[in-house]
């Protein structure tokens, strides 16, 4: 069954924007509407009241109610051709007049006594037969000592007619926002995420023989500049990984040729003719070694492999450091005496570590110092609790090391006297294999000349 594809960041991003420009809009729009409805209405019930204040003065100060019986039409004509509602009346009689050219149903209005003021509050809303809301009141006023009623009401035709017309452009605005937001901001998306694409482009044609290729950042925004370099810091990593991988490829196919040809070199010349049985014995022997050599490389080559993996576990113990190194110097030291060397350890810590581990470093640094340092020569392990962490040196007079070489003393099958050595049995992995055993328990390993003819290896746990 077939994967359906998110949608694209860009087109979600789009839509993002523009409903946040459509509800910005429609929000504006709202605030305003409910304002000018407002305004709206606040002048029509003006319009009411202030009608229904009018002809009430007028009536009590200027015309009478036989004058306005006499003359109904008078009133009429000053109300203009608005369909609005007008009645003019003594309780209980029939109105002497009476507009009302919509035939709209009043609703019950409170009536307001003589004297007494107008306000909004005396304003009540009823319905007319179109369904277009109207404001009513109705009062009392005196004439020439009779009593009238007065009833006023506004049909707002004109004003829901405007009201819908505003609501029509709104609807139009918030359309329009988001249909302006959506294009131009999936235009300037496209345009502000070239530089994503860039980068993937740029990832697509990596490859073993274009690992020297990196990202151009100049032009890289400010946000995705960290990604750029990130993204280049990797490609450097798989660069040197991949140097290193090769190198090492090279380097153990070198390393595994050799014993390989000698021991065929070996059996081809033992073929040849008859040999005797010592003779037989002897080439024995000889393969053997070279056997056992292959042996201990793969060995170590398949514990630099284990060390590699990050889930590789540790079997951390509590060990006195002291007991640690003694026990160094009295393996090593049947060999040291050998090259008339001594032994000799001080200190004293107690370190949280993998026991096999920490014995199998410092066993390749001891032997690495009866290896190379000079014959008759004094070696030094020391250790000692620095801040939270233990450090434990090893150091022998030797040869003086340029700076190249003491660089890459822990790379593998780095051999650093290799023309004084070529018989020796190294095969260059010892330190490589102390560097992957600092790095399982998280500390580093370093190394330095503190004197011309000294060298010194510190082993840094934290």
């Amino acid at each position: 069954m077939r994967t359906r594809r998110p949608p694209s960041l860009t087109l979600r991003s789009t839509l993002a924007f523009a409903l946040v420009a459509m509800l910005t809009v429609a929000g504006a729009g709202f605030y305003l509407y409910e304002s000018m409805k407002a305004s709206v209405l606040l002048r029509s019930d003006h319009a009411v009241l202030a009608r229904l204040d009018h002809f009430r003065k007028l009536l009590h100060y200027d015309v009478t109610l036989d004058k306005l019986k006499s003359s109904p039409q008078i009133f009429e004509n000053m109300l203009d051709s608005e369909d609005d509602i007008f009645t003019i009346e003594e309780p209980g009689q029939p109105p002497v007049i009476m507009v009302n050219p919509l035939h709209a149903i009043l609703p019950p209005l409170p009536v307001v006594q003589q004297g007494e003021p107008l306000t909004d509050a005396h304003l009540r809303t009823g319905m007319s037969p179109s369904g277009v809301p109207l404001r009513a009141a109705s009062v009392l006023t005196d004439s020439a000592g009779h009593s009238v009623q007065l009833t006023a009401a506004h049909i707002m035709v004109k004003e829901m007619a405007m009201l819908a017309e505003f609501r029509q452009r709104i609807y139009l605005a918030v359309a329009l926002a988001f249909l302006i937001t959506a294009l131009l901001g999936y235009v300037l998306l496209r345009r502000g995420l070239r530089p994503l694409r860039q980068l993937a482009a740029h990832a697509a044609d990596i490859t073993p023989a274009r690992l020297d290729s990196r990202m151009n950042s100049d032009d890289t925004p400010v946000e995705l500049q960290q990604l750029s370099d990130a993204y280049n810091a990797m490609l450097d990593r798989l660069a040197n990984g991949y140097q290193r991988l090769m190198q090492f490829s090279a380097d153990l196919a070198h390393e595994i040729r050799t014993p390989v040809g000698s021991l065929m070199g070996h059996c081809q010349v033992a073929l040849r003719q008859a040999r005797s049985e010592d003779e037989y014995q002897t080439l024995l022997a000889s393969n053997l070694e070279e056997l056992e050599r292959i042996s201990r490389m793969v060995e170590s080559i398949l514990f630099l492999a284990r060390a590699d993996e990050p889930q590789a576990a540790l079997q951390r113990q509590s060990l006195c450091m002291q007991d640690e190194l003694e026990r160094i110097a009295e393996y090593f030291e049947g060999l040291a005496e050998e090259r008339q060397m001594t032994l000799h350890a001080a200190g004293d810590a107690t370190l949280n570590a993998d026991p096999l581990l920490l014995r199998r470093a410092l066993s390749n640094l001891v032997a690495n110092a009866i290896r190379y340092a000079d014959e008759g020569s004094e070696i030094l392990m020391r250790v000692a609790t620095v801040g939270g962490g233990c450090r434990i040196e090893v150091e022998n007079q030797g040869p003086v090391l340029s700076e190249a070489a003491l660089s890459r003393l822990f790379d593998r099958f780095y051999r650093g006297d290799a023309s004084r050595h070529q018989s020796s049995d190294s095969n260059g992995l010892g330190l490589a294999i102390v560097a992957a055993i600092m790095q399982l328990h998280g500390g580093a390993v370093r190394v330095v000349q503190p004197m011309p003819g000294r060298i010194c290896f510190t082993l840094e746990f934290v």
